[in-house]
């Protein structure tokens, strides 16, 4: 019986390469097919009868009934790191292998996060705007240093907090102590050991709203998480205090965080990802001189690109060969997988 591997996420003219000629190349025959798909009824159409399926599941439903309409599936590709509708225990139930990319864009993504740290306490785009509008009249300028300069901070000394110690934030670590700044991390689901290893303080979570100088998101997306930072969690951050969000845009409450910052509760925020996206052009927050937004774009550069895309057939060629792909999401789905597929 042939190998079928079926992409449910492809446009035609998209970058993505042909996963049929890269398996094909490491001496794979397979059968391959690439269709777009959004929503369950059609990725059962396009891969009933799939070994493999290479989607992204952060946007296409890989629901417990997609994954009984898929009896052939031994693995879920997911491109990129997130998972949010992708059924883990539907899938272990039935002997589906689920990866993702989880080493993806870190440099990146903590890049990033830095970015938007320094530009929210040095006022990078503020002073950038003001300049390109004709405020920088004389020097030093009065207007400036009214305004601008006393909100500026430096970051040694200062202290991080990390909502979320996965392999993101654990990225940032070093980045952020290079700038002199403190580290504390809230993650209920990490081991103690792995904060003892990188030298971060373990707090709950209401000690990190208190005490840190920039709290910056790195939690995943659920029913648990969504709209975990509202009003009655920027009532326990310093007033002083920054808020930013490369993570997921559902994490945080807009509503509640512009009034956070219009009432003076919050310094400022640097959000990548917001909840729409694309956010919608009249938001409120838009109109904030202390917000800064950049259009979801912390995971991309040209080599984190190529390394995503090149992914899919590395691990599914893993797949074949009987080993299990770097970036399972499911171990509990050995046994069953064994069972099954021998």
């Amino acid at each position: 019986m042939s190998f079928k591997v079926v992409q449910v996420m492809y446009q035609p003219g998209s970058p993505m390469p042909d996963y049929g000629e890269m398996l094909r190349q490491e001496h794979i025959q397979v059968e391959f097919e690439r269709t777009n798909c959004t929503t369950e009824d059609e990725i059962i159409a396009a891969a009933h009868d799939a070994d493999a399926v290479i989607g992204v599941a952060t946007f296409q439903p890989f629901s417990r009934r997609v994954i009984e309409g898929m009896p052939r599936c031994r693995l879920i590709m997911s491109i990129g790191i997130g998972f949010d509708k992708l059924d883990l225990a539907a899938a272990s139930e039935h002997g589906v292998l689920a990866a993702n990319i989880p080493d993806y864009c870190l440099e990146e993504m903590t890049d990033h996060a830095m970015a938007l740290i320094l530009a929210s306490t040095r006022k990078i785009t503020r002073l950038d705007r003001t300049v390109k509008g004709g405020g920088w009249k004389t020097e030093p300028d009065p207007d400036i240093q009214r305004s601008i300069w006393p909100t500026m901070s430096r970051l040694g000394g200062q202290t991080l907090g990390l909502i979320g110690l996965g392999r993101v934030p654990r990225t940032i670590v070093p980045k952020a102590r290079g700038f002199g700044m403190k580290v504390i991390a809230y993650d209920p689901y990490v081991d103690a050991s792995v904060f003892e290893t990188l030298g971060v303080e373990r707090v709950d979570f209401d000690q990190l709203l208190a005490d840190s100088d920039i709290v910056s998101v790195h939690a995943p997306l659920t029913p648990d998480t969504r709209g975990m930072l509202g009003r009655e969690q920027f009532q326990k951050m310093k007033p002083t205090a920054y808020l930013i969000n490369t993570a997921r845009g559902g994490l945080v409450d807009h509503e509640a965080l512009y009034g956070a910052l219009t009432a003076g509760r919050l310094a400022g925020a640097g959000l990548d990802v917001t909840d729409p996206e694309p956010i919608n052009p009249d938001s409120p927050l838009l109109q904030l001189d202390n917000v800064i937004v950049t259009a979801h774009s912390a995971h991309f550069s040209i080599p984190a690109f190529m390394e995503l895309i090149n992914r899919p057939a590395h691990e599914i060629a893993r797949v074949y060969r009987g080993e299990w792909p770097v970036g399972l999401l499911n171990p509990e789905a050995k046994d069953r997988y064994v069972a099954k597929w021998g």
